[in-house]
């Protein structure tokens, strides 16, 4: 079933990437999952996969690391050719003002959310572009509204740091252009996904939802089939697009 060539998601064991690694492997992808330490969950989106009579592996992989990141790229050349990444993996933290923040925090911010999306999509070009012999493929960053709300007294920093990927696209995307790789994000409102209470605020949902242009928050399969339409051959002419899946939230008052 597995003949769309292998699609690498980071951060694949719960919310947004879980359903994108299940969309993938309904679509034909051998889907590889990374995740940091839910082993159980991770286990458990490739079992769904595998029961489907899809393809699918998981890995443990921080991707702040970049020797896990190698590593996670070498298990995906043992399941056949790279053909999708989805740079999903990414880190909120407690909310806070600037004034507040450590250096710490910064430093794990940007290490998961950015460091580790460029290193991956470092590795790759290295195998999809055909300055390296490769034969192409897609790359899907996952990016945030935030980027282009700021989130002043809560998360600044996530909000510069999914910023810093809306750049990293449309700059990865213009150099390997000629080279048959595209790259797109997209960018989620509220998704209704247990990122917010890792973020410690668990009844974010709940309290934005009167304040958003749909009523409602977002699901991640609704994200998911955004980021599988990205990666697909029907977005073909599309490179460094950035399709905002908010609802509304990030482009209307």
């Amino acid at each position: 079933m597995a003949d769309r060539g292998v699609l690498i998601v980071t951060g694949g064991s719960r919310g947004i990437g879980a359903a994108v690694a299940r969309l993938a492997g309904a679509a034909g992808y051998a889907v590889l999952v990374s995740y940091v330490s839910d082993e159980a969950a991770a286990g458990r989106v490739v079992e769904a996969i595998r029961k489907d009579g899809g393809t699918a592996e998981a890995l443990r992989s921080d991707v702040a690391r970049e020797s896990d990141i190698l590593a996670l790229f070498a298990a995906g050349d043992r399941m056949g050719r790279l053909a999708v990444l989805v740079n999903n993996a990414g880190v909120v933290d407690q909310p806070a003002r600037v004034d507040e923040m450590t250096a710490e925090r910064l430093a794990r911010m940007f290490a998961v959310n950015v460091t580790g999306t460029i290193l991956a999509s470092r590795e790759a070009v290295r195998r999809m572009s055909a300055r390296h012999g490769g034969q192409g493929g897609a790359i899907v960053n996952m990016s945030s509204a935030a980027a282009k709300l700021g989130a002043p007294a809560q998360y600044v920093d996530y909000a510069s740091a999914k910023g810093a990927i809306d750049t990293f696209t449309v700059g990865l995307a213009k150099e390997v252009a000629d080279e048959g790789v595209r790259v797109c994000a997209v960018r989620p409102g509220i998704i209704d996904t247990d990122i917010h209470a890792s973020g410690g605020i668990p009844e974010r949902v709940a309290l934005m939802t009167p304040s958003l242009p749909m009523r409602r928050a977002g699901t991640a399969e609704e994200v998911a089939r955004a980021v599988l339409w990205l990666a697909s051959a029907d977005a073909s002419y599309s490179t460094g697009a950035i399709l905002d899946v908010s609802g509304g939230r990030a482009v209307l008052p």
